[in-house]
């Protein structure tokens, strides 16, 4: 790979040039989170004048979520302090620059739960002030900052409203680890069972929207059927009308009409996205869009006359293009790429492969090969999505760009448990962490050393979250299978994992139970933290510091561990992160550790 360029890290892993697009209400402006002085916000424009200025000023871990208000004013962003997620809503008016913080509590979190169209000065906010635990349901006034708790939280972890700005729906866990989906007719009515969501269903099912009469909801529900069809429910007699579905992956979301709220079209992810037309008014612009760009469509945005729509292009060897669309004389216009700069680089595709399991499932994931060598006998990385109840997708990705780059096959699988194939795969992964999940992991590795593209005598084990514990594990269960083990913000030990969750996720124990176990016995004997003195090889640890989710502790403890049996290892822990490193010097510094971690235990080439 001599003659293959190696891409900075800073390109490919640095704060993009530009993401994030939306579109003013009105239509005529752009939106966009920018670097300034080196941290992300949100700078805006008139389409075409070239007068695009920064809106907000964050000088710590940068905005990663805006939306516009439906006044064409306001724009409304949240922000945590220390990556620890107890998120403030703050917005800024785009006319004076004024800057308010919405939400000023200390330890409380705060979610966007409805910005509706038709109360453009109105916001519903779900906050956990009263009760860590349950997030009450305020109204916002955007004119004057009020807020005003309107439905008191009985033990709900989930909402809907309708077109009326009515808390008409919400979601219930149960002591067995399933859901019930609760209506009721108006905010004034007693709520009454929708649906009762058995635990095999779970994960699988949930509420979408209410149609514009409110008279029926949108469901992605896979009870009666394996894979998650789109359906409408009528709220007063329970009848289900099936709208989308495939035989082998779920249906992954829904677009409907900003207006009317009937549904446009659906999509189904499988080896890539594809779209189900419903409205035949949009068949048009989805079919013209797709000739624009060989990337997988998303629609981001849409102006309040539907006249402009915001549409992004993700691909897999190139960077995310975004483009505004004029449904009136269907003509796209070119807005930017998120990174430009990845345009005069070498990269590679992420090709899907698939593999049968030692105990007959099908497996699928994706490969991408290192440029300009052949595909026999090379280094390999099996990188482990997070979640797990996630998924890896076609498209960009830079991690696998950065490891493709260096030398190395990046191998992603969706192992058994992850999302996208129907709830028998999902649920195939209950009570498997550390050993069915990670047998799908392992038998990848051996599906591809059979194939010669990888040697056995060189695969690292890299991963973040769940993905960090599955790295763990290997180094732990499975030590001979591997060369190397990079963990970020991963659980070593399921006990102490589920006992100190958030408050707010405490509602949702009995699913972690269903899914992961509740013996204390049985959760030590799949965690890593219970086989440290099986680990032989080299390890990189990386921990935030204020992770909610995943405390310090996790990492901390194993690393102890290590350091006690004299066991080769790397470790950082970085101050004001949470899960996962925002900041872009330290999200640097853990890749350029990372980068020459790989290359030492592996051969491939560094920065």
């Amino acid at each position: 790979m001599a003659d293959v360029t190696l891409i900075p890290l800073e390109v490919l892993l640095g704060n993009p040039e530009r993401a994030g697009a939306q579109i003013s209400p009105d239509g005529t402006r752009l939106s966009y989170v920018a670097p300034l002085d080196g941290v992300l916000n949100v700078f805006v424009g008139v389409i075409g004048a070239g007068d695009d200025r920064p809106v907000t000023h964050d000088t710590d871990r940068g905005i990663a979520n805006y939306v516009w208000a439906h006044d064409n004013r306001h724009i409304l962003y949240v922000r945590d302090r220390d990556g620890s997620e107890n998120f403030r809503l703050y917005d800024v008016d785009v006319e004076t620059g004024v800057e308010r913080d919405l939400t000023p509590f200390d330890d409380v979190q705060c979610r966007i739960i409805r910005l509706p169209k038709k109360f453009p000065n109105d916001v519903l906010v779900g906050i956990n002030k009263d009760n860590p635990q349950l997030h009450d349901v305020y109204h916002l006034d955007l004119t004057t900052g009020e807020l005003r708790k309107v439905v008191e939280n009985p033990g709900f972890v989930g909402w809907l409203v309708d077109d009326e700005l009515r808390v008409r729906g919400a979601m219930q866990p149960t002591a067995e680890g399933g859901m019930t989906i609760l209506v009721r007719d108006d905010e004034h009515s007693d709520w009454r069972t929708l649906l009762d969501v058995a635990p095999e269903d779970a994960e699988t099912t949930a509420p979408l929207a209410f149609n514009g009469d409110g008279t029926a909801m949108y469901l992605l529900l896979s009870v009666g059927s394996n894979t998650t069809r789109l359906v409408t429910m009528d709220i007063a007699t329970g009848a289900v009308e099936v709208l989308a579905e495939d035989p082998v992956y779920d249906v992954s979301n829904v677009v409907l009409h900003p207006d009317t709220r009937e549904v446009q079209a659906a999509t189904v992810y499988g080896e890539r996205l594809e779209y189900r037309i419903f409205d035949e008014s949009i068949r048009g612009d989805i079919e013209a869009l797709t000739r624009v760009s060989p990337g997988d469509l998303s629609i981001t945005d849409r102006s309040h006359d539907d006249g402009t729509w915001l549409v992004a292009f993700d691909q897999d060897a190139g960077p995310v293009k975004f483009y505004s669309w004029d449904r009136a004389s269907q003509t796209p216009t070119f807005l930017f790429d998120h990174r430009p700069e990845l345009n005069d680089y070498p990269l590679v595709p992420m090709e899907p492969f698939s593999f049968t399991s030692r105990d007959g499932l099908t497996v699928h994931g994706y490969l991408s090969f290192p440029p300009g060598v052949e595909r026999s006998g090379l280094p390999a990385v099996l990188t482990v999505h997070g979640g797990p109840w996630a998924r890896v997708g076609w498209g960009f990705d830079p991690e696998a760009q950065w490891l493709a780059n260096r030398g190395y096959v990046v191998v992603s699988v969706n192992f058994r448990g992850s999302a996208g194939y129907g709830k028998e795969f999902l649920n195939a992964g209950n009570r498997e962490w550390g050993a069915k999940m990670h047998d799908d992991l392992l038998d990848a590795v051996e599906h591809l050393v059979g194939k010669g593209y990888i040697d056995a005598e060189r695969v690292a084990i890299y991963g973040g979250s769940y993905g960090g514990y599955a790295a763990l594990i290997g180094a732990t269960f499975t030590p001979d299978v591997f060369a190397c083990a990079v963990s970020m913000v991963g659980p070593s030990n399921l006990n102490t994992l589920i006992a100190s969750f958030p408050e707010y996720w405490k509602p949702m124990i009995q699913l972690w139970h269903k899914r992961v176990g509740d013996d204390p016995d049985f959760l030590w004997s799949r965690s890593p933290l219970s086989r440290v003195d099986a680990i032989k090889i080299p390890m990189l640890i990386a921990q935030g510091e204020n992770d909610p989710r995943v405390k310090r502790a996790e990492s901390e403890q194993i690393v102890a561990a290590m350091a006690e049996h004299g066991i080769d290892h790397e470790y950082v822990m970085y101050e004001n992160e949470g899960h996962g490193f925002a900041k872009p010097e330290n999200r640097l510094d853990f890749y350029h550790r990372a980068d020459r971690f790989l290359a030492k235990h592996l051969g491939g080439r560094a920065e």
